[in-house]
């Protein structure tokens, strides 16, 4: 191992632990669970578990690491499923969004857990006192969406969070709020879907511009606009998922990351820690937890 770090590491700041199994992409969680003991996600996990590390980083099998983490870290009080959350780029800077693909079918009071971890997430690491959240919908009205949907904005409406109604999918990238929160499902397909739509813009603005002498030229002379934009809305400087919830940092990187991508992942983690994300949760979720019990007691 210490041969592939290069001559240029600094050992003084590394220290590494050995594993002897290694959890594939394509195993089954419950299998990565049971049979990898000793994989190095499991090991990574476990030194966050016992606190010798403050959080792990991981470009392996999501579902596996998903299992492991909970199975490892166990969940927050007040919190029943943990969430995948993410930033994603918006025209005047960027929102963060949950579930991106952790929980295909939710309850109301889910997509509430999961407003209240991203709100706490966006002002522990952005430093935003009152951050705005929106819930996922396919209309702005309070009348639209399914029953499920109605009922966490109703939810979020009386949590004292700073929501601000629903969000449509366009909203996403204008911007509209903070956090957005929806099942892991709508996330994942609305992530994978803008992943796509990226990537094929990208694929024919490179082919329109070498379609001939002149358009080349053009490209020439607009470099310098393609490069920022380029460096604005690339993939790679929004990578880190953290999964919030636990009891303990993980965090999920891309599988094709590259150096570029995974120290943006690393970084995440290690704001998510230095900025006590999870101490903050913790603490929004007691508030909550208390005033609901003295609701209760009130009627």
């Amino acid at each position: 191992m210490r041969p592939l770090l290069g001559t240029t590491a600094d050992d003084s700041r590394l220290r590494i632990v050995n594993a002897t199994e290694v959890v594939g992409m394509d195993e089954s969680p419950a299998l990565a669970l049971r049979n990898k003991k000793d994989s190095s996600m499991r090991v990574a996990i476990n030194l966050v578990k016992s606190g010798e590390a403050d959080a792990c980083v991981s470009a392996g099998n999501t579902g596996a690491l998903m299992a492991i983490s909970r199975f490892v870290l166990k969940m927050l009080p007040g919190i029943d499923r943990p969430a995948i959350c993410a930033p994603l780029p918006t025209i005047s800077g960027h929102t963060h969004m949950l579930d991106l693909g952790a929980n295909v079918d939710c309850e109301p009071e889910h997509l509430l857990q999961f407003g209240i971890m991203g709100a706490m997430l966006v002002a522990a690491m952005e430093h935003k006192d009152r951050p705005t959240v929106g819930i996922l919908n396919i209309g702005e009205e309070e009348i639209k969406g399914n029953e499920v949907v109605k009922a966490a904005a109703d939810l979020l409406r009386s949590s004292g969070l700073n929501f601000v109604g629903n969000v449509e999918g366009d909203g996403i990238y204008k911007g509209e709020a903070d956090v957005i929160v929806c099942d892991g499902f709508v996330g994942n397909v609305a992530l994978k879907t803008s992943e796509g739509l990226a990537q094929m813009l990208a694929s024919s603005l490179r082919s329109e511009f070498k379609r001939n002498w002149l358009t080349k030229i053009a490209a020439l002379i607009a470099i310098s606009v393609l490069n920022n934009f380029k460096k604005r809305f690339d993939h790679r400087r929004y990578n880190g998922a953290i999964l919030l919830g636990l009891k303990g940092i993980s965090v999920k990187s891309h599988g094709s990351a590259d150096e570029l991508s995974f120290g943006y992942a690393i970084a995440r983690a290690y704001d998510a820690a230095e900025n006590r994300v999870l101490e903050r949760i913790a603490e929004r979720l007691a508030q909550t937890n208390a005033a609901s019990s003295a609701a209760v007691e009130t009627v």
